[in-house]
């Protein structure tokens, strides 16, 4: 309802909004967020937190430039290499809550200035990359005619909220992030492996952290520290906007979805404009964030005592 009446209402004050054109800048222009809030998603699904998947997007977009740039090598090794080893920092961070009973706030934060420092060791400055399967990357796209296609940055995502929403929704280890949520004793007490679901949960986040930095590398031909920058908070706006518990046991991917596309209608909405500054989308999006907060602790207890 929030995101039919966000669009709804720009659509009829700024002439062209109901494009085609538009919606699809909704998903392309927001692809990197979007794959760091389905990580997110599961993260908070199963009631934890994590805060370094925005350093670890920036760390793993310069050691792309730095592998391809310097090193020389093929950008699809460097891309499969960025991607193991975000998936084994976020296992490590599955693992270090899990067996040392450690808070995920604690551990992921840990995390973010470890890999934010990492990659201000490696460069300080923004390393341009020139490769002919970056260009052939970008030409990977559906027309739909009339100038307008569909970005492979949108495609990888739909590809990605698809696999997300299959998984939580019919498998066992789906199901069981939503058990760890709802009740994490509970899950014990079930026989669930709640340690090494943690751990494949945060190390799919790790995945998604590293694989949005790819992306900023291969849509802006440049690797830059200082992406990724905010973009682990973005991700949980989204997440929680779109109506998953911050206690996680309650949500899906196609609520997170939804609040990716509130997201990107006030960032849209504001540029059709011209006259606002940008900051008033953090504005409403901090707004909104706070409603639903409040929502959740007002709904939370009722749903309980039924």
């Amino acid at each position: 309802m929030v995101f039919l009446g966000l669009y709804a209402f720009a659509g009829f004050r700024y002439d062209g909004f109901f494009s085609l054109r538009v919606f699809i800048g909704f998903l392309g222009d927001n692809a990197t967020l979007g794959i760091v809030a389905i990580g997110m998603t599961l993260v908070i699904l199963s009631g934890g937190i994590d805060l370094s998947v925005g350093s670890v997007a920036g760390c793993s977009s310069i050691a792309a430039a730095i592998l391809i740039e310097r090193s020389h090598i093929h950008p699809l090794i460097a891309m499969l290499v960025l991607i193991l080893a975000g998936a084994l920092l976020g296992f490590a961070h599955g693992y270090l809550i899990s067996r040392f009973v450690l808070p995920p706030f604690l551990v992921t934060l840990a995390g973010l200035f470890l890999c934010r420092g990492l990659a201000l060791l490696l460069s300080t400055e923004s390393i341009p990359i020139n490769h002919s399967f970056l260009d052939s990357v970008k030409q990977i796209r559906i027309p739909f005619g009339g100038g307008v296609y569909f970005p492979f940055q949108a495609i990888l995502l739909v590809l990605m909220l698809i696999a997300a929403g299959f998984i939580l929704k019919v498998t066992r280890f789906g199901r069981t992030v939503y058990a760890i949520g709802g009740s994490e004793h509970s899950a014990n007490l079930m026989g669930l492996n709640v340690n090494r679901t943690r751990n494949l949960i945060y190390a799919f986040s790790g995945t998604c952290g590293a694989l949005s930095g790819l992306i900023f590398a291969l849509t802006t031909a440049s690797g830059n520290a200082l992406n990724g920058g905010g973009l682990e908070l973005d991700a949980i706006a989204a997440v929680v906007i779109g109506g998953t518990l911050l206690s996680g046991g309650y949500g899906s991917i196609w609520g997170t979805l939804l609040g990716l596309l509130i997201f990107a209608t006030i960032q849209t909405a504001l540029m059709f404009d011209g006259s606002l500054s940008s900051w008033w989308s953090r504005i409403a999006t901090g707004g909104l964030l706070l409603v639903f907060i409040v929502l959740q602790r007002v709904i939370q207890p009722s749903r309980s005592g039924s």
